[in-house]
């Protein structure tokens, strides 16, 4: 392999989202008098952004930024739970997802593969909200890359092919760095490489991990020291 570049999913292979959206939900239902199942409100709100980017690959939704995305879920499952509140307080918790922390891993992980590869996201993230996540988690990367800048959430193939374009590379010289095999699988499609770290708590404990095929990755890692440790960096 001559790899040049690692290109990071974000959500769940660089930040633990659920505990930090969770924690999000807890000081907001606190501000605000309100109880509720958080932590399903979390994964309910994670599980309808797919849906509601499908709808914009049908055509049925204009190009939608991904903040875009959340505040429509957000609003639908603040309706059905009768809870009210301001569109600003609304605003100020759909920012959630700028605001998540990183796995304990990640920051010293990507500061040790930053010394031998060009690192960057490559997240249905909007670039906004992954660069206010940057500066919130102390993330190092070298670029933000979006799905934002191709009009193409992954995993439509425009995303990966757009992100070694942008970085003047063939394709099997950036690698996919991501915690979902899905996402691997599309990018693997698209002529790239790749690097599966596992995320067993991404979902919440007891979750099972999804099905994969010896060999069928590049690399696997148990995170980002690992990764690290794996590619010479």
């Amino acid at each position: 392999m001559t790899v040049r570049a690692l290109a990071f999913d974000v959500f769940g292979t660089v930040v633990d989202w659920r505990s930090s959206v969770i924690a999000e939900l807890e000081q907001f239902g606190r501000a605000h008098g309100v109880t509720a199942d958080w932590p399903t409100f979390a994964d309910d709100w994670r599980a309808g952004y797919a849906p509601a980017m499908d709808r914009v690959r049908r055509g049925e939704l204009p190009w939608t930024k991904l903040d875009g995305v959340h505040r429509m879920v957000l609003d639908e499952l603040l309706a059905a739970r009768d809870i009210s509140v301001s569109d600003e307080d609304v605003e100020h918790l759909n920012r959630a997802w700028h605001r998540l922390n990183p796995w304990p891993d990640s920051v010293a992980g990507l500061i040790r593969l930053k010394q031998r590869y060009v690192i960057t996201t490559l997240s249905n993230g909007n670039v906004s909200l992954l660069t206010n996540m940057a500066k919130h988690a102390g993330l190092p990367w070298d670029c933000v890359i979006s799905a934002e800048l191709f009009g193409h959430y992954k995993p439509d193939r425009e995303a990966y092919l757009g992100c070694a374009a942008l970085l003047d590379l063939a394709p099997d010289e950036v690698m996919l760095v991501a915690a979902h095999p899905s996402d691997l699988r599309a990018a693997r499609d698209a002529s790239l490489r790749t690097a599966y770290v596992v995320r067993p708590l991404e979902r919440g404990p007891g979750r099972p991990l999804p099905r994969t095929e010896d060999g069928e990755f590049d690399v696997v890692a148990a995170d980002f020291g690992d990764l690290a440790d794996q590619l010479d960096a």
